[in-house]
């Protein structure tokens, strides 16, 4: 695509919708993670019909809101202050994971995206709504010496989902942190915010690598409109995270994926 409009669905409006959608995505991920659930269907629901439009909508929310990523983990970077050095040997699995799933993404036939992509979704928000029960039989148990290996093999799971599809990576992360006991959730979330950087990080060269040879497409004009919304809304969500419950949030995020994900099981039954 070489302009905004160019074969875009739904012109203006469209685009105002994304803006939107990205806004609150980058106040989501900031808070707790998942705003791939927003922006995603907003993205497969405007660009132009193609058997690979689910991917191209993967890869541009990826681009698009990467750089949110980036302004959280640097908005959060007190809440890290006091963590012990070991937690830096997540970001490994964390890159590795990430790497795996966006191949994965790139390798397989875009059908099976398609089929995936409900299923996807309606696990984001079970594991939204859940996190709370997640968190807490996670943070029982032996040292967290004794339990940073584990961590680190889920920890490479995640980077998997967040490299093929992403949304409620955080959530996972979140769970997983806790199952450390590094503190209270702001400190988890600091952490949460890094890791997330490394996972969308890596996914965004790999598209962005793919793109430029032509293995799929990206939206290059949508993803640079959402980074600019994402960050936004990240910067904003960073200096209220303190004061804004995190649950209200999750919930919300929660009731949104379980509607898209039974409009997708109803797509695909319409098929």
């Amino acid at each position: 695509m070489t302009g905004f409009d160019d074969g875009l669905r739904g012109g203006a409006g469209s685009l105002a919708l994304l803006a939107a959608a990205s806004l609150l995505a980058g106040a989501v991920n900031a808070v707790a993670g998942g705003g791939t659930i927003l922006t995603f269907p907003v993205l497969a629901a405007i660009l132009p019909p193609d058997p690979a439009r689910m991917v191209t909508a993967n890869a541009t929310s990826t681009l698009g809101l990467w750089p949110a990523s980036v302004v959280a983990a640097w908005s959060s970077r007190g809440n890290r202050a006091g963590m012990p050095i070991w937690t830096r040997w997540l970001v490994l699995p964390s890159a590795l994971g990430a790497a795996v799933g966006t191949a994965l993404v790139l390798c397989l036939p875009p059908a099976w995206f398609d089929v995936l992509v409900p299923w996807l979704i309606l696990l984001a928000a079970v594991l939204f709504a859940l996190q709370p029960r997640i968190a807490a039989w996670a943070g029982v148990g032996t040292s967290a010496a004794a339990r940073l290996p584990l961590t680190c093999g889920l920890q490479f799971l995640v980077g998997v989902y967040g490299g093929y599809f992403g949304a409620g990576i955080g959530i996972l992360m979140l769970a997983a942190l806790a199952f450390l006991g590094l503190g209270d959730i702001h400190r988890l979330n600091g952490v949460k915010n890094v890791l997330a950087t490394w996972i969308n990080g890596v996914a965004t060269a790999v598209f962005a690598a793919g793109a430029f040879a032509g293995s799929h497409e990206v939206s290059w004009p949508l993803a640079g409109l959402m980074a600019v919304s994402a960050m936004t809304g990240s910067l904003g969500a960073s200096h209220l995270a303190r004061r804004v419950p995190a649950a209200a949030m999750r919930n919300l995020v929660a009731i949104i994926g379980f509607a898209l994900a039974g409009y997708y099981f109803w797509r695909q039954w319409q098929a």
